[in-house]
């Protein structure tokens, strides 16, 4: 039944969450571990410049008592694979500490607050490109698919093969150059000018400083899917019964819009689900290109802070929601395609 494949289908992707982020865990464990000794030996010797009158032989005392509380409270005294269960855990219940070198916009040092400021900042972007992507896509492939062969198809086929293999941030590079210093139409990158504009400037100033990157992901990502939704919806108007309605007289466009897509609706659906899954996590070189502090550019400044906490925390929030995407394809798969029978028998 429906259910049991669901709740399967839930179980497993919990369970894969997990062991992905206990893998995460294990690989970080030897930084982590460096970077928490660091951090206590930083710590004694901050606290030691506190201490007046104390002779050498007390300072020595101190200075080993007070190791050995840190790494208790560490728990670096543990076995090496408790210690990693241990972190796995934290990162599984999405408590990530503190970072050890970035702060968040407001100056805070807890991990969560530092990544659901980039996120929201990610999404907007990559979000709102992908449904450009998306609405002009699939139009372009029902019109290319309608007639194929025709100039439209032949045009975009090879507008497709042209841009498919282009590098994101060649582009990017050109459209800054041309459209920042030739045109100087828009920003180079960044979020919003400086001083920050209020009230309704500030959307306006934030839509500028979008306007570049999101020109740049629609121009990259429609050409590809309009290709593929082509091929999809070629081969269904192909069928019989999608001949027997025309034979009828039923009008192209609700043969195109209610017989063909909604049998390519399931190839559809993924690509959406996909595309929109994709867009949560960021790019790393795109969004250090435009100098857009999201999940992708936060990545990047982890690496080289070698902030592991938000190293942690990024992989686990990314890792999290495309899990829980791919569990909602699943789902919705089983839906809207009545050919599978979920959870049956051969």
């Amino acid at each position: 039944m429906y259910k049991w494949f669901a709740l399967k289908r839930i179980l497993r992707g919990l369970f894969m969450f997990v062991l992905l982020m206990f893998i995460f865990s294990w690989l970080f464990n030897q930084v982590t571990e460096k970077t928490q000794r660091d951090q206590i030996d930083e710590r004694i010797k901050q606290e030691s410049m506190r201490l007046k009158n104390v002779r050498p032989e007390q300072m020595l005392e101190w200075r080993l008592n007070r190791e050995d509380q840190l790494i208790k409270l560490y728990r670096l005294d543990r076995p090496m694979m408790e210690r990693v269960l241990y972190r796995a855990l934290r990162g599984v219940t999405f408590d990530f500490g503190d970072s050890t070198v970035i702060k968040s916009g407001k100056g805070e040092r807890e991990v969560r607050a530092i990544i659901f400021e980039a996120l929201p900042r990610t999404m907007v972007l990559f979000t709102t490109a992908a449904v450009i992507q998306m609405l002009i896509g699939i139009s372009l492939g029902l019109k290319k698919a309608q007639k194929p062969g025709g100039k439209l198809d032949k045009a975009t086929s090879f507008t497709t093969m042209l841009v498919f293999g282009m590098p994101s941030w060649w582009l990017a590079m050109m459209l800054i150059l041309l459209f920042v210093y030739v045109l100087k139409l828009f920003p180079s990158g960044g979020l919003n000018s400086v001083p920050t504009p209020e009230g309704f400037m500030f959307f306006l100033d934030r839509l500028k400083h979008m306007a570049l990157p999101l020109l740049t992901l629609v121009l990259l990502g429609f050409w590809g899917m309009s290709f593929t939704i082509r091929n999809i919806v070629l081969t269904i108007l192909q069928e019989d019964y999608i001949m027997s309605a025309r034979a009828r007289g039923i009008p192209e466009r609700k043969v195109l819009f209610g017989h063909t897509l909604r049998t390519a609706a399931p190839p559809l659906v993924t690509m959406v689900l996909l595309g929109l899954l994709g867009s949560i996590g960021g790019a790393i070189i795109f969004e250090g290109i435009f100098s857009w502090p999201g999940l992708g550019n936060l990545y990047w400044i982890a690496v080289q802070q070698n902030d592991i906490p938000v190293l942690m925390g990024d992989l686990a929030i990314t890792t999290a929601l495309w899990q829980g995407g791919l569990i909602v394809l699943d789902l919705t798969y089983g839906f809207l395609d009545p050919r599978i029978k979920v959870g049956g028998k051969a």
